[in-house]
């Protein structure tokens, strides 16, 4: 049997056919500023990667608002402007328990980012950076979220 995943699950390589991605969303955080266009990057609880805000959907709201949700609770974004149309997606392998890894394929939203708030729920367990398009992209592990945060 070929092995189906990279080591390190940064990104999807050769996966069994009929495999299912489970679907999330994402909180692309912009601001415009005197130096240009920043993006904002959080930490991964496990292990510490640079990501951006991200969860699974939720029924009691669209895809754009558990984005804005997820955006509030892993990083603080207080208000915001959402766009309701994806800019892009990327997929990744999220780990679970016991080390098992779920394909995850991650509808990124771009959310401009109004106020920012000093205390909201994962304060304690993140850090949040911004920096610019071009350094987020050497940070995250993902390629095609790489490929995205470029063309900004």
């Amino acid at each position: 049997m070929t092995k189906p995943f990279k080591k390190g699950w940064a990104e999807p390589v050769q996966l069994p056919r009929g495999t299912t991605w489970h679907r999330q969303v994402a909180a692309l955080c912009c601001k415009k500023g005197k130096a240009g266009l920043k993006v904002l990057l959080i930490t991964s609880r496990d292990t510490g990667r640079w990501i951006l805000p991200k969860g699974w959907p939720m029924d009691d709201r669209s895809d754009p608002q558990a984005a804005l949700q997820e955006a509030w609770e892993e990083a603080g974004v207080k208000k915001a402007r959402i766009k309701h149309k994806p800019v892009g997606h990327f997929d990744y392998y999220k780990i679970l328990s016991g080390g098992v890894p779920l394909p995850v394929r991650a509808q990124v939203y771009r959310v401009n980012v109004i106020a920012m708030a000093d205390k909201y729920p994962e304060v304690d367990e993140r850090t949040r950076n911004w920096v610019t398009p071009k350094e987020a992209a050497e940070l995250v592990d993902e390629t095609d979220l790489k490929a995205l945060l470029r063309k900004l």
